[in-house]
């Protein structure tokens, strides 16, 4: 059993090439803090609550990185139920203090499971 604590972050999708134009939607118009940071693929992160937004450039397709991100408490027994059930692990860049990995439902929806170093 997976035992899901709360959403951490969820990453939305810009055309290529939009970055600026996100970020001042983002900062501007919204008035989110950005987090700073050398952050994977050229990803922007913005503070918003207690949960993260990350936005990136993609050119679309049938398997996006969109995704929701969810922290658990036990992500190995969570890697294990699930390679079990057939599911397949994708593993993404390192992010510092979160052991994470990625999974695709049925449909094709992309979801990130991680949990926080102690």
């Amino acid at each position: 059993m997976i035992a899901f604590k709360r959403v951490d972050h969820f990453l939305i999708c810009i055309p290529i090439g939009a970055t600026s134009d996100a970020r001042a939607f983002y900062t501007d118009v919204l008035e989110l803090p950005e987090i700073p940071g050398n952050h994977p693929d050229g990803a922007m992160w913005f503070q918003l609550g207690d949960i993260e937004l990350h936005i990136r450039e993609e050119a679309g397709g049938n398997f996006s990185k969109r995704h929701p991100a969810f922290e658990i408490t036990n992500l190995t027994v969570a890697r294990q139920s699930l390679e079990q059930k057939g599911i397949a692990i994708e593993y993404s860049s390192v992010i510092d203090g979160r052991d994470r990995f990625f999974f695709r439902d049925p449909f094709g929806n992309r979801f990130e499971l991680l949990e926080y170093a102690h």
